[in-house]
């Protein structure tokens, strides 16, 4: 003998066995994606209303050729240190060295290198002689020109193929020996 099946009276609360009130998994899915989409309209809106692009850094050789910008826009660098150039200085907390836009191994000394104060002594483990660094910053008026003031400097890996030719360089002078 089975039981009789209860129906809720008019006025009962529900049980929470038929569907959920509320708003359904299409709904909620819509609106993180139109949330999503404005976040990242409105973040590409800001940058662009700034005069940045989304070009992840600027040579030393585009820099050099135009003009120098206004003391606050934000830029971003790429080039590499000038040998014998770094100049720590440690009562004033602070690291000068110059960039130039080749490596110093493959052009020798360069033509137009570009002041770099950094604020800090805490350097990139990879920051030395030749390295390839991005610079983010800006450029800042002196008495004898201008110099790019970076608060954030970046040393890039060299790459696997830049490592590899000089090691075969070196095996093909150990052969000559």
């Amino acid at each position: 003998m089975s039981e009789p099946t209860q129906h809720p009276e008019p006025g009962a609360p529900d049980s929470g066995l038929g569907e959920e009130p509320g708003m359904g998994k299409g709904i909620q899915l819509a609106i993180g994606a139109v949330i999503v989409a404005a976040l990242l309209g409105w973040y590409g809106w800001t940058n662009l209303q700034q005069g940045a692009s989304f070009q992840y850094f600027q040579s030393l050789d585009e820099f050099m050729a135009q003009a120098p910008p206004a003391a606050d826009v934000g830029l971003r660098l790429h080039g590499y240190v000038a040998n014998t150039s770094i100049e720590r200085d440690l009562e004033g907390k602070e690291v000068r060295f110059r960039v130039q836009s080749d490596p110093p191994h493959s052009a020798g000394d360069a033509e137009q290198t570009l002041a770099v104060v950094y604020g800090s002594l805490e350097t990139p483990d990879l920051f030395k002689d030749g390295a390839e660094v991005v610079l983010e910053g800006h450029m800042s008026p002196t008495g004898s020109g201008h110099v790019f003031v970076a608060d954030n400097v970046m040393a890039k890996c060299p790459s696997k193929f830049e490592a590899k030719l000089a090691g075969e360089q070196s095996e093909g002078e150990d052969a000559r020996l």
